[in-house]
């Protein structure tokens, strides 16, 4: 799971010291065939800070790679309680899913059987993303800010027939929701690696 853009946002979030509450972000990848897929990227940035954000992206100074939603693609909506979702989706080949800067950047992709594709996420970099190269005092604020929200991962195709994660009740999907908490702090206890053996049969 991409998690670059949060870590940017950590230090504009540095600069302000009574929010409360940021951000939800889900990245979930469907499997359409052995080659095929699609990646949809949702973050929605709440209404404590959404306005900040915008004020500062619109300044003269402002700096592009600190922005929310401004990469090509991305489709913005203000919500009428004053925050505002980004949704990013990609479609394609299951390899350019996996490039860098895509939404999926750490998925991997194994043909299991004709049809049947295996999806797996590497966990050993989620942990400490968001952080990475934040002062102590930074990271006590960011475990403030980010209380209560969450990332989810999840996978979707035609059917699921194997999974470590949460398996949908009609079986067409499998997902983690992960407190961006425990990312901070090192308590996420996550596997080696998140997966789900997709069948589009």
């Amino acid at each position: 799971m991409n998690l670059k853009i949060l870590g940017r946002l950590a230090g504009v979030l540095a600069l302000t010291a009574s929010l409360a509450g940021c951000i939800d972000m889900t990245a979930e990848l469907e499997v359409k065939s052995e080659t095929a897929g699609k990646a949809t990227t949702t973050m929605t940035m709440g209404k404590e800070f959404y306005p900040m954000i915008k004020q500062m992206a619109e300044a003269p100074d402002a700096k592009t790679d600190e922005a929310f939603c401004k990469d090509e693609g991305d489709v913005l909506v203000e919500n009428a309680d004053g925050s505002a979702t980004c949704t990013s989706v990609k479609e394609g080949d299951l390899t350019a899913l996996s490039s860098p800067d895509s939404p999926t950047e750490d998925a991997t992709y194994t043909v299991v059987s004709p049809g049947v594709v295996r999806v797996a996420f590497k966990t050993e970099n989620m942990s400490g993303e968001v952080t990475k190269d934040q002062d102590e005092q930074t990271k006590a604020m960011m475990q403030q800010y980010f209380a209560g929200h969450t990332a989810t991962i999840r996978i979707k195709g035609k059917k699921i027939t194997d999974t470590n994660m949460t398996l949908s009740a009609d079986g067409t999907s499998s997902e983690i929701v992960i407190p961006f908490t425990a990312l901070f702090d090192g308590t996420a206890n996550l596997p080696a690696e998140l997966y789900a053996v997709v069948d589009t049969n």
